[in-house]
């Protein structure tokens, strides 16, 4: 069993990532405050102190602890490391995206530490934007100085601020989706103090705000974690921690791309070269996510290293599961800017024909992998200083030549190896019963929370697209369908939600238009014939129908045609889409957007 101790937006993500499992699990909160939809989770309220959590644990089988709180709840923190030693139970901290420490800003050690540095300064007129809880601590300063504080509007925060005496015509109240820069303009502070609250917290733009305005920031460090601690700051490395430390608590693994395998090599062979040690990398994912990457490196020599890792796919069936993936980095110095060049090495495909959105005689590295790779060397080249000279990046599969031949690259135009692929970097297992357990369990719980609308999509690209239509609905309501469109508006059909929206890109939609319900490459292809068949009947101009036998992804049809033909070809596949679906959803409404590879909608 799984203990969370939440009330965070950590803690909702939290929720959201065991939920995926369909397995029971606990979720605390010190307040009743925070709605979260947790159908298989047992909601307990109240703060735990050591006593009190070592009970619950043994009382409840608790297995692993995930620290989900905010990160300046230290005694919670304390308390959680204490039980921790003694049950001899893990802990997951799920902790916040912070940025880089930045040298314009001044950092503080404690609120101590912040008003000596305050008084040092000579701030007279502070905005303190540190909550309600530290009044009390920031006495000393604003007894003696002009200080306002924003606080959340509840009428329990207003109380706590009176009570510690504190001038009530100087409390604030927080707007959420406010202008930050306007409260500034208002009172013309000469400093603000804030917490290192991270991307979660709104750190962002307050920091950007007082820069803007020209007002100095003091921030208060965050408190430091048990080393014991296993740190996550996404939802992928907090599944993929709950997979490693409970193995079944999930139905199916997931897994890394190859594109997160070839950054995490490029990643060890540079910090090999730098000296560093590689047994572990952490990488960016493309979504800012950092995830450990398990990877070995050599030396090449005085400018050169490589690194290695092995694809580690999870339960999907992926044929390049278990096979390495190398990376050379070499570096030359120069007196210009920073430039990094990616290219392919042995058994990495190389591009022969247009329509990839890659450079024909180039290698089939996608553009998120490339963007991962230069946007990763550059994150740890900058930590180390270097901002000059060039970077050279060579990536090879030594496995790739041969493995291409189970493919379907060479039908796409793709000669003598594997492509370096992944949008968000990481595998989901899509093709098993499991997975189609998984979407049942995801729809159930939208008819459980009586969300008015459940919608559906091929993954995360098309799900960002759909979301800004829906910015109303929870994100339970946004269920992943991968390659199961049939199985996946069935369930909709069997649990009984009568209003459902089908997000789904052009590849997928050819697919389905033809009648595959399964859009898995194992199972179905892309069809020219049919496709040219389709326009036939549309009405296309005969120059439409010939052009399609020209194309190798079904994403070029988007530029294929003229205003009319483009106008008849399109709506004959949505019309061949819902005639496929929508039996599926007889007592129900099934909207499909067909979406552009920009979020367009057609």
């Amino acid at each position: 069993m799984i203990l969370v101790l939440g009330g965070t937006t950590e803690g909702r993500k939290a929720v959201e990532v065991l939920e995926e499992a369909a397995q029971p699990y606990f979720y605390s909160t010190k307040g009743e405050v925070q709605q979260v939809a947790s159908p298989h989770g047992t909601r307990i309220t109240g703060a735990l102190d050591a006593a009190s959590m070592l009970t619950f644990c043994k009382e409840h089988s608790i297995r692993l602890l995930i620290d989900a709180a905010h990160p300046f709840a230290e005694n919670l923190h304390c308390t959680v490391a204490d039980v921790s030693g003694e049950l001899d139970i893990p802990v997951v901290r799920y902790e916040r995206q912070y940025p880089p420490r930045d040298n314009d800003l001044v950092w503080c050690n404690d609120y101590q530490d912040a008003m000596q540095q305050m008084e040092a300064a000579g701030v007279d007129r502070l905005l303190a934007l540190t909550g309600v809880q530290t009044i009390g601590k920031l006495a000393p300063f604003w007894q003696k100085h002009l200080c306002w504080f924003r606080v959340l509007d509840r009428e329990e925060s207003l109380q706590l601020a009176v009570k510690q005496g504190f001038p009530a015509e100087r409390i604030l109240f927080y707007q959420p989706g406010g202008d930050e820069g306007e409260v500034l303009n208002q009172l013309h502070p000469q400093a603000i103090i804030t917490k290192e609250s991270g991307a979660s917290g709104g750190f962002n733009e307050k920091i950007e705000a007082a820069r803007q305005a020209g007002v100095k920031v003091f921030v208060v460090k965050r408190p430091e974690l048990s080393p014991d601690f296993r740190l996550v700051d996404g939802p992928h490395g907090l599944r993929r921690t709950v997979e490693q430390l409970l193995p079944g608590f999930y139905p199916l693994r997931t897994g890394y791309t190859t594109g997160s395998c070839a950054t995490a090599a490029s990643v060890a062979a540079l910090k090999k070269w730098l000296g560093e040690a590689v047994a572990h990398v952490s990488i960016f994912l493309p979504d800012g996510e950092s995830i450990s990457i398990q990877a070995e490196a050599r030396l090449l020599s005085d400018h050169s290293a490589m690194g290695c890792v092995v694809k580690d796919a999870g339960d999907d069936p992926d044929i390049t599961s278990g096979i390495e993936i190398w990376s050379t980095v070499e570096y030359r110095p120069s007196a210009g800017q920073l430039e990094i060049g990616i290219r392919g090495g042995q058994g990495v495909g190389r591009v022969t024909l247009p329509g990839l959105g890659l450079e024909v005689g180039g290698a089939a590295i996608n553009q998120t992998p490339r963007r991962m790779i230069e946007e990763n060397l550059c994150y740890h080249l900058r930590q180390q200083g270097i901002t000059k000279g060039t970077i050279t990046v060579t990536i090879a599969v030594p496995q790739g030549e041969e493995l291409a031949k189970k493919t379907f690259n060479p039908r796409l135009g793709i000669e003598g190896g594997i492509s370096i692929i992944g949008t968000s970097g990481i595998v989901k297992p899509f093709s098993s019963e499991a997975f189609v357990n998984s979407i049942r369990k995801q729809v159930e719980m939208v008819q459980v929370l009586k969300v008015e609308r459940l919608v559906i999509n091929s993954g995360a690209k098309s799900e960002k697209y759909v979301r800004k239509l829906y910015p109303h609905l929870p994100s339970q309501a946004f269920v992943h369908y991968g390659n199961f469109i049939g199985e996946t508006i069935r369930v909709a059909h069997e649990v009984g939600l009568p209003r459902v929206t089908m997000g789904i890109m052009i590849g997928k939609a050819v697919k389905l238009a033809e009648g595959s319900l399964d859009t898995h490459s194992k199972h179905s292809t892309m069809n020219k014939l049919f496709l040219q068949d389709m326009a036939q009947q549309a009405g296309c101009s005969a120059d439409a129908v010939a052009a399609i036998d020209s194309i190798t992804l079904a994403r070029e049809l988007w530029s294929l045609f003229n205003a009319d033909d483009h106008k008849r070809f399109f709506t004959s596949l949505l019309q061949a889409c819902h005639l496929h679906a929508d039996v599926l959803l007889p007592q129900g409404e099934l909207t499909i957007l067909l979406l552009t590879e920009e979020g367009g909608v057609y």
